[in-house]
């Protein structure tokens, strides 16, 4: 049922998704087609769903390593712009290098900039025991702002009418497109790639193991010997690594330059990925396509139905919500008890 349950709470969010369109006027039949169908009814929109699962994925996998052993990276969304900073500022100080080494370069410093990112919570948690899910979260809105200062100051575009953006990107730092009239680009390989290389990591090597029991059982995983300042290190750095590459991907994929923002809420909507597909590979990229097309259905609600653009984390929210409804139901046995009397009452 662990397993079942995410088809329930998808299920679920699409029949609430009908009884919110109904009660906001909306025909619920052409609110559902303009939400879940109209933005894949053609090839680019296929593409978008690929552009747009990709960051989710690899950030989800990258924290799903992590949440098995009950190591809690909430930051994804600051490690993700931080790798974005890095890959970007190759691409700016190399700009018409043309070189072929400029984005592998670009991808491997993303993903060092992320795990640098990362590690910081990872150090004050091993060092000074401090909460990493309050460290990493923080650490997001520093991030950000980093992210702003290089773009109005350091990397700014001196041609570009004083607006808070870099250069675009040259040809050789940019990820080749695979479909022609398209954004679909290399980047979803790199995904497809980090996504196999999690699921051999989580599945199959010692390492995986090791993070698994001590999610299971703390107190087992320091009998058996298992490092858990290792594990915290292990945990983070995945999640920081994946979260840079993402960050490139969009750098270097369908923004092509640095921006003030670079995600639209990638790092957090993984977190809900990564859960809804059970923390597991196969579950991660199913639950990150139904994420993309969230996104997507949002986009296209707000322009066919005239619908605020907070309609996306609506329909978010309501997926986790009765994800973690419906493990409520797996987990515990509900029974309908009679309250208990007072004791006055038992006695007579």
């Amino acid at each position: 049922m662990r397993f079942v349950s995410p088809l329930v709470a998808a299920a679920l969010t699409f029949a609430a998704g009908l009884v919110l369109f109904s009660a906001l006027g909306r025909d619920p039949l052409a609110a559902f087609h303009a939400f879940f169908v109209q933005p894949i009814d053609d090839w680019n929109g296929v593409a978008e769903l690929a552009l747009k699962a990709a960051p989710l994925m690899l950030c989800a996998i990258g924290l799903a390593i992590g949440f098995r052993a009950g190591v809690w990276n909430i930051g994804a969304e600051g490690q993700l712009a931080v790798g974005a900073i890095a890959a970007g500022w190759l691409a700016v100080g190399f700009h018409g290098a043309g070189s072929a080494l400029l984005l592998p370069a670009m991808v491997a410093a993303g993903a060092l900039g992320g795990m640098a990112w990362a590690a910081i919570p990872a150090f004050l948690k091993t060092r000074f025991n401090a909460n990493e899910i309050l460290t990493s979260l923080m650490l997001v809105y520093v991030a950000a702002l980093l992210l702003s200062w290089v773009v109005h100051g350091p990397l700014r575009d001196p041609q570009g009418f004083n607006f808070p953006q870099s250069k675009e990107f040259h040809d050789a730092a940019l990820y080749p497109l695979l479909l022609e009239g398209t954004r679909l680009n290399a980047g979803v390989f790199v995904a497809a790639a980090v996504v196999a290389a999690g699921w051999w990591f989580m599945e199959r090597s010692f390492g995986g193991y090791t993070m698994r029991v001590a999610g299971l059982a703390d107190a087992a995983a320091r009998y058996a010997g298992f490092s858990a300042r290792r594990t915290v290190w292990v945990g983070m750095l995945a999640g920081g690594a994946a979260a840079g590459l993402a960050g490139v991907g969009e750098v270097a994929g369908p923004i092509g330059q640095l921006l003030p923002s670079v995600s639209p809420g990638y790092g957090f909507a993984a977190i809900i990925v990564a859960f809804v597909g059970r923390l597991h590979a196969g579950g991660i990229v199913l639950a990150s396509l139904l994420m993309s097309l969230l996104y997507l259905g949002g986009e296209s609600a707000q322009m066919t139905l005239d619908l605020p653009s907070a309609i996306t984390g609506l329909f978010q929210g309501m997926l986790l919500f009765f994800l973690l409804a419906a493990d409520v139901f797996i987990s515990y046995r509900l029974r309908i008890a009679a309250p208990a009397r007072a004791p006055r009452e038992a006695a007579a």
